[in-house]
């Protein structure tokens, strides 16, 4: 039962984003830019972001040397290229929107580690540099036998391919700062508000919202209904085939003379890590067991956390023991193609998702079209 006072100003809005991440963050202050009047909400499952936007490695990149190599394998060049340029170019949009202090971000470079089966990939590398140069203005890639030999990896190790272009953000700032910025601009944020049905009228979409207290729930109404749950919007859209992605990360204790800094990345991405400051942040191996972590339920396993450990010990800092002090995990939400989706449900509802474990390059992207197609 709502009061008077509830169903008279609070309840409706011109525009509804379902999803307190980047993407929905994102796509709330798109709208806000186009349409400076209008009241929006942006309803969020959890007391902070539920899927990844919080819980991920804060990788500012677009796809490494074998990763890019993969693509083409599976979409073609073309195709390749332009889902880089996506990347780029929302990487460039979040950084203008935000700044750089803001989220924290960092250009200590990409880089991909290539075990000896892996070292025909640099036979390529010129042929995807020249892919990438009308995008990027120089060359990506280069074979960097200096800052291999500095880091002192494993013997698996052969060669270190290095990308100037990529950096690293702190996740907890970005978000953070995003959701001090959609405050400002009087954008409404709901925590705790798990969306439970979309129903499209003629004139307005109602979203009804599980609430504490309520045994029938709230139901909100608004003009147009945006959907940026990314790997959990099967939930509300079982239709559009979206695949959840568990990734598991671990933080070690700071090692003062930690010898490199930057993104690094492995076996076509399905680990990567990176410093943040002196600490070590190691993530991925759902390769290990692709069907147990295509779930949405976010908790470490025994399995894949061995796996993070391992290669830490072995590769990443061979002969040496450090102390780890954080385990998490994070939601990841892939698509077919890997190219995200953005369409309309409906004259008023859209959906905007499908990072493919890169949100950080894709949301602002994402987010702009969304917002635009529901316009």
């Amino acid at each position: 039962m709502n009061s008077f006072w509830e169903d008279d100003v609070m309840l409706e809005a011109d525009c509804i984003v379902v999803g307190g991440g980047l993407i929905g963050l994102l796509t709330a202050l798109e709208w806000r830019d186009a349409h400076p009047a209008d009241r929006i909400m942006l309803l969020e499952r959890g007391f902070l972001p539920s899927g990844a936007s919080s819980r991920n490695a804060g990788f500012a990149c677009f796809g490494s040397l074998t990763e890019l190599l993969s693509d083409i394998d599976t979409v073609g060049m073309t195709a390749t290229v332009a889902l880089v340029a996506q990347r780029w170019h929302g990487l460039a949009r979040l950084r203008a929107r935000l700044g750089d202090d803001a989220m924290g971000f960092e250009q200590f470079g990409g880089y991909e580690l290539l075990t000896e089966s892996q070292l025909p990939a640099l036979a390529d590398l010129a042929e995807i540099n020249d892919a990438l140069q009308p995008l990027l203005g120089d060359a990506v890639f280069i074979n960097d036998a200096a800052g291999l030999a500095a880091r002192g990896f494993g013997p698996q190790i052969h060669a270190l391919v290095a990308n100037r272009f990529e950096g690293q953000v702190h996740s907890g700032k970005l978000m953070r700062s995003l959701a001090l910025l959609a405050g400002a601009q009087g954008i409404e944020i709901h925590t705790g508000a798990t969306v439970e049905a979309i129903e499209d009228g003629v004139d307005q979409v109602s979203v009804r919202i599980a609430a504490v207290g309520h045994a029938e729930g709230r139901v909100c109404r608004a003009g147009k209904v945006a959907l940026c749950t990314n790997a959990l919007i099967g939930s509300l859209a079982p239709q559009l085939g979206i695949e959840p992605a568990r990734g598991q990360v671990l933080v070690t204790e700071p090692i003062p003379d930690l010898a490199w800094r930057g993104c690094h990345h492995f076996d076509e991405g399905f680990y990567y890590f990176r410093n943040v400051g002196n600490r070590i942040l190691l993530g991925g191996g759902r390769n290990r067991d692709f069907q147990g972590e295509r779930t949405t339920e976010i908790a470490v396993t025994a399995p894949i956390q061995e796996v993070l450990q391992l290669m830490l010990e072995k590769i990443i800092l061979p002969d040496r023991t450090v102390a780890v002090t954080h385990r998490w995990a994070g939601l990841m939400g892939f698509t077919v193609d890997k190219q995200p989706v953005v369409q309309k449900l409906s004259p008023h509802v859209a959906v905007g998702f499908g990072c493919n474990g890169m949100g950080v390059a894709l949301g602002a992207e994402i987010a702009t079209r969304t917002a635009a197609l529901l316009a």
